[in-house]
């Protein structure tokens, strides 16, 4: 159990490595206004928090950095959420009083926001694909063989499929299936789409279109789902301007890590809903031994829909960014409702 003196002498310790990112000293300390203990009384607290593991020093004749147990110990004992100002606060909640139509706007919004109040990465993990519905499907042909079908869904998200055409269909016949498409696929939800098309459409399609084998396979493989989950970035380099990412090694590391996607929805796939900080090895994986990553949650009514996520160093503004992290997934969440209404 530490001491007030000591959750005192931590909480300070930490809230300065933070801002200077360089390590703290006893005589740094002593020399606060806020401060009323000698540099000896420092000093041999700070010997302490070191031997309890709390505190690290990084060679033998420097100041001290929180250890991950510091980190962990803070985030769980001493973090007190920031007030944001009025002039941020205004401007966090004007981004959201601008006209959304579709969901997508919504969650590049709240990246952006995020990434620009904070200064590091955010990430989200959208709606899945699989629950989105269709709300048209255009065709444009290319060359004689070649074309694009492009899917649009009710939450404005664009798929863009390449398509080879059998060399004897003609533009009418690609309206004939766009026609029949829309007519009968409206509103289906992306999962069914194939399903749909096999057992409902297959039989108009034959009657109507030439080349109808060739024709239901170009759709089935426009159909076919591979990457359900989106993800959405912003400020990707904002972490790599920290000092702690200035190795050319430790880069790689962590840009391997943000490029793959499959590692990205492990890393935020939390156990359950709610605010969560996983600080370096927590996150148990190569790579991200020097980041700390904070999760939310963000939905429609009760119904789940995705994850909102910031990365940064492990010597983060933990108070700042769960403040910020918090308001957003809120303020989504709210614009979300209003659409389903």
């Amino acid at each position: 159990m530490l001491t007030e003196r000591q959750l005192f002498l931590m909480r300070l310790l930490v809230n300065d490595y933070v801002v200077s990112a360089e390590p703290v000293g006893s005589r740094s300390i002593s020399k606060r206004d806020d401060v009323h203990f000698s540099p000896a009384t420092i000093r041999n607290e700070l010997a302490d928090l070191e031997e309890m593991g709390y505190l690290e020093k990084t060679h033998l004749s420097s100041g001290r950095v929180p250890s991950e147990k510091g980190y962990r110990f803070y985030v769980d004992h001493l973090l007190s959420p920031e007030m944001l100002s009025d002039d941020e606060m205004d401007s966090i909640r004007n981004e959201y009083q601008k006209k959304f139509s579709e969901t997508e706007e919504l969650i590049r919004i709240t990246a952006k926001v995020l990434s620009e109040f904070t200064n590091y990465t955010a990430i989200m993990l959208g709606p899945e694909l699989l629950e989105m519905k269709l709300k048209h499907i255009q065709m444009v042909k290319l060359s004689q063989t070649q074309g694009v079908l492009i899917i649009v869904t009710d939450t404005g998200h664009v798929e863009n499929r390449v398509v080879s055409f059998p060399e004897t269909i003609r533009a009418e016949d690609i309206e004939k299936i766009v026609n029949i498409l829309n007519d009968k696929l409206k509103m289906v939800p992306l999962f069914n789409l194939q399903s749909r098309l096999n057992d409902e459409l297959a039989s108009v399609l034959r009657a109507n279109i030439r080349d109808y084998k060739k024709v239901m396979a170009l759709l089935n493989n426009s159909f076919a789902i591979n990457d359900p989950e989106q993800i959405f970035y912003s400020g990707k380099n904002n972490i790599l301007s920290q000092p702690e990412f200035q190795d050319v090694e430790k880069i790689i590391s962590l840009l391997n890590v943000l490029e793959g996607k499959e590692i990205v929805r492990e890393l935020m796939n939390m156990p359950t809903r709610g605010l969560h900080i996983r600080i370096g090895r927590e996150n148990k994986l190569n790579g991200f031994e020097e980041c700390s990553l904070i999760t939310t949650t963000y939905s429609v009514g009760s119904e789940h829909l995705g994850t909102v996520a910031v990365i940064g160093p492990k010597r983060m503004a933990y108070p700042r960014v769960v403040t910020l992290i918090d308001l957003v997934s809120k303020l989504l969440t709210e614009n979300l409702n209003k659409q389903e209404r």
